[in-house]
């Protein structure tokens, strides 16, 4: 079973965006820019609200010892 996770090694702030490439296998750089279109064409509010919710809902990625 696949999991939504904030992977700990390929973020550039939070790790959502990374999280949510890794759960829907696409390269997480198309997903950014996805996201950073999206952000712009809605007036930046919408989706930079959803960005800092999912930051506290997604959880960390577990590490492994």
């Amino acid at each position: 079973m696949k999991k939504l996770v904030r992977p700990l090694h390929d973020r550039m702030f939070a790790g959502v965006l990374s999280g949510i490439a890794k759960y829907v296998q696409m390269d997480a750089t198309v997903v950014r820019l996805i996201f950073i279109g999206l952000l712009l064409i809605t007036g930046v509010m919408p989706f930079a609200l959803l960005y800092v919710l999912a930051i506290f809902v997604i959880p960390n990625e577990e590490i492994h010892t």
